[in-house]
């Protein structure tokens, strides 16, 4: 894997030019992301948040009863940033012509009218509150589910950057041996095998990465070699599709050891959904919610 280019912004451009190439069947797709990932790398560069403050008792119990360090509650969000992305984010979004483009338009316009509460959006998306969400979406007479999507990534930056902050707390003396999220308790969206062979899984809201064993299934904890195994294609030697007879569960991995360009997970997820379709048509199902992606 190469080193990480200085600016990240470049790197997912470059690198989506590498997977069009690649793929051209996802060329639109893949473009339309890189967009969309781009402009939240630079939001991210003025996104501002406040540290967490925890309490060494309060660790002590997380710890002691594996729960996660925060809820999705307690996320801080930077308001004036995600406000201006989530503007950039419907630009982006009518822009591509995809078929959010009117009820992106819609979400828009509400903004530049100030009928949209920002404060009264976000709380609703972090306390998980549908019936509060869903009267918004009702509001603004617009689509629920590209709402959920646009509020998502724009607090996208805010969320990460928070939980780096948070993650500070973590007991780096006791290995995080679960399926879900320390930070924030949330399942793993994908995996990666690293350049020192340690497997690493990555949170589906706030992107936290952390180790696990190489033979585990995040969603069941099931670690029996017999019930767990991947599918693959010699083709693309640098992907793979770990599934689990048990639980019926299957999670994508990245191996960035063999990969010589720069590695935006973000954008490999994106970029590896016919490996989805590959493990739906074996009878698997994704472990991970996928419902802010298109």
């Amino acid at each position: 894997m190469t080193e990480m280019p200085t600016e990240i912004p470049d790197g997912i451009k470059k690198t989506a030019n590498v997977l069009k190439k690649l793929r051209p069947a996802y060329a639109t797709i893949i473009g339309f992301y890189e967009k969309i990932f781009e402009a939240q790398e630079k939001s991210a560069a003025e996104t501002k948040v406040n540290p967490p403050q925890i309490s060494n008792d309060i660790l002590s119990i997380k710890a002691k009863e594996k729960f996660p360090l925060i809820s999705l509650s307690e996320f801080f969000v930077d308001i004036n940033a995600s406000r201006k992305l989530l503007k950039k984010i419907c630009k982006i979004i009518n822009k591509s012509g995809n078929y959010m483009s009117s009820a992106a338009e819609t979400i828009f316009s509400a903004t530049e009218n100030n009928k949209l509460d920002f404060n009264e959006l976000y709380t609703a998306l972090l306390n998980d509150d549908d019936a509060s969400f869903s009267n918004i979406a009702s509001k603004l007479k617009t689509r629920k589910d590209v709402l959920a999507f646009i509020t998502y990534n724009s607090i996208k930056p805010s969320v990460s950057l928070y939980a780096q902050s948070v993650s500070k707390y973590l007991d780096k003396d006791n290995p995080w041996e679960k399926g879900y999220c320390p930070v924030c308790g949330n399942l793993p969206i994908i995996s990666t095998f690293e350049s020192d062979g340690e497997r690493f899984l990555v949170c589906s809201f706030c992107w936290h990465k952390w180790t696990v064993t190489r033979l585990f299934c995040p969603f069941c904890e099931n670690k029996e070699s017999e019930t767990l195994h991947y599918l693959f294609s010699e083709e693309e030697k640098e992907y793979r599709v770990d599934v689990c007879d048990k639980c019926s569960k299957y999670i994508k991995n990245v191996d960035t050891r063999i990969i010589d360009r720069f590695v935006y997970l973000p954008l490999e997820q994106i970029a590896t959904l016919h490996l989805d379709i590959m493990a739906k048509e074996k009878g698997f199902e994704s472990g991970a919610p996928l419902e802010f992606q298109v």
